[in-house]
Parts: structure tokens; C-alpha cells; sequence
């Protein structure tokens, strides 16, 4: 179905699908598509409202009877690491981080197989290929990097150290506020590198150092054993109820909703704050 605002991009909602972070449950999203000269204003606006961007759509969960989903971001000036993540960061010193434009390679999309295929196995994207992975990190309109990271690692079968070992990939945009990960994958063999939680770090000193106020992390599910990493960063923000605020106890959030205090689509796009176009 689509929605349209005056002088707007229009709005579409896909068909319910299984959710993917809890169980019995199904999900919706609220979409519109991301091109032409005001990409990077529609891309920058949407994503404070809880928006994410997938190649040239920015989504935002839309459910008929849940409202789990919830955008969630890091107060970069705000930010203390914790004991576990200051051992972290020292553990890893010798990663090196090497940024570049969003171009896609085959050792990428080698590491993205042995990531899915380890973690995300009966995943939607378990059957991308290279071309729909190429596509993944090449088609954006708005300003993207891919950022990888490199570091010594155990060569199977002969004992040596790989020093330029591709260890972890992030896509990555640069919003006019802050680092929006977009997608990110590693080497699951390295275990003790805690490598999900590392590129965070490692985001939220890039951001520090370009000073850019957030890094969004994308969805925090309270419920979901796949989100809880989240929640264990400091100065962590969730978009809830149309506000940024802090997430206080986790274990506050309810992820229950009853079907008749969602609000119509209709009122929902209604409420999307938009940049003044061109006319």
C-alpha cells in the first residue's frame, strides 16, 4: 500500500513476515525509496526518526501488535567504557583499521559466507550471493565507507600467523549527526577478539574523532538474546514512543503492545518530520 505526503517521498508497508528476533511474532516495515538530490537530507532526517537504510530504501519497523523494535544510538560525548571494554580495546591493539570507499571484494564476501554460515545460517541473507553482496555495499546515494579491519590470525593447519588477516568488515555511514552502522560481519573463528562488540569501540572513537555527537547501532529488541550487546554500552539511546531517550534499565522496556495502541500507518507517516525540499 502507499503513502503519500505533499511534496514528499512516498511511503510504502511491506506484507507481514515471521520476525526474526522473536518468536510468534510477525514484522512489518514502513519503507520509501532513497535517490535523487536529496538523498543525503531524506537519509539524515529518517534516521533520526528510527529510520535505517538498506542500498537505496530506508525502513523502519511498522508491526501491527509490537512495538519491540526500537533504533537505538551512543551519546559519543557521554560515553565511559566499561572494565570488560577498556580490556577489550587493549586485547586488540594491534587490529588495524583501514577505511575505503564502498567497493566490495571477493575476501569481503568470502568472510561475509563464513560469517552467515556460522551465525546466521537460516538467515534472510544465508543465500546472497556475490552479485546481491556487491550490490549490498556498492548502492548507496549517500556518503558510505566500508571500514576494514586487520589483524594477526592463527593460519589453519601450519601454525603461522596471517598478519594482514581481513578480520572484520563494517558498512558504514557518515550522517550529519554521527556513524550509522549499517551492517557489519567478522571472523567468527576469533572468538576471544569479541570482534561485534570491538568495531563499536572502535566506531564510537572514529566518531569522537571527527566530532560527530552519535554512533546508531541500529534495532535493540529487549527480549532478544541477539540484541542484548547492545544494551551494555554506556550512554545508550532507544527511539521510543517518537523521542530519543535514555534506556535506563533494559529490563523496563516491555515488549508487549496491545494491537489497538499501535497507531494507523497513515498517522504514522503523518508524524515523519521531513527536510524542506526543493519545489
Amino acid at each position: 500500500m502507499r503513502h503519500t505526503l505533499p511534496h514528499a517521498p512516498q511511503f510504502y508497508v511491506t506484507a507481514p513476515q515471521p520476525c526474526p528476533y522473536l518468536h510468534g511474532r510477525a514484522e512489518r516495515k514502513l519503507f520509501t525509496a532513497l535517490h535523487g538530490e536529496n538523498a543525503v537530507e531524506l537519509n539524515n532526517a529518517l534516521s533520526r526518526q528510527g529510520f535505517r537504510r538498506s542500498q537505496n530504501v530506508l525502513y523502519r519497523p511498522s508491526c501491527e501488535s509490537c512495538v519491540a523494535c526500537m533504533s537505538a544510538r551512543i551519546r559519543v560525548a557521554d560515553f565511559r567504557p566499561s572494565r570488560t571494554q577498556r580490556r577489550l580495546l587493549r586485547r586488540n591493539r594491534s587490529i588495524r583499521r583501514l577505511a575505503t570507499s564502498a567497493w566490495a571484494t571477493e575476501e569481503q564476501y568470502d568472510l561475509f559466507r563464513q560469517y552467515l554460515d556460522n551465525r546466521h545460517a537460516d538467515g534472510g541473507m544465508a543465500d546472497m550471493d556475490i552479485f546481491e553482496f556487491a550490490a549490498m555495499i556498492e548502492e548507496t546515494p549517500v556518503k558510505t565507507r566500508v571500514i576494514e579491519y586487520r589483524g594477526n590470525a592463527q593460519q589453519a593447519g601450519n601454525g603461522t600467523e596471517d598478519v594482514d588477516h581481513l578480520a572484520a568488515v563494517c558498512l558504514t555511514d557518515v550522517l550529519d549527526d554521527g556513524l550509522s552502522l549499517v551492517y557489519s560481519f567478522y571472523d567468527t573463528t576469533m572468538s576471544a577478539a569479541s570482534l561485534g562488540t570491538y568495531l563499536i569501540l572502535d566506531h564510537i572513537e572514529i566518531a569522537r574523532a571527527a566530532k560527530l555527537p552519535y554512533v546508531y547501532l541500529g534495532y535493540w529488541v529487549p527480549g532478544s538474546r541477539k540484541m542484548d550487546y547492545k544494551a551494555r554500552f554506556s550512554a545508550l539511546e532507544i527511539y521510543k514512543g517518537g523521542v530519543w531517550q535514555d534506556i535506563g534499565d533494559p529490563e523496563s522496556h516491555s515488549n508487549e503492545s496491545h494491537p489497538l495502541s499501535v497507531d494507523p500507518i497513515v498517522e504514522q507517516v503523518a508524524r515523519i518530520a521531513l527536510p524542506q525540499f526543493n519545489r
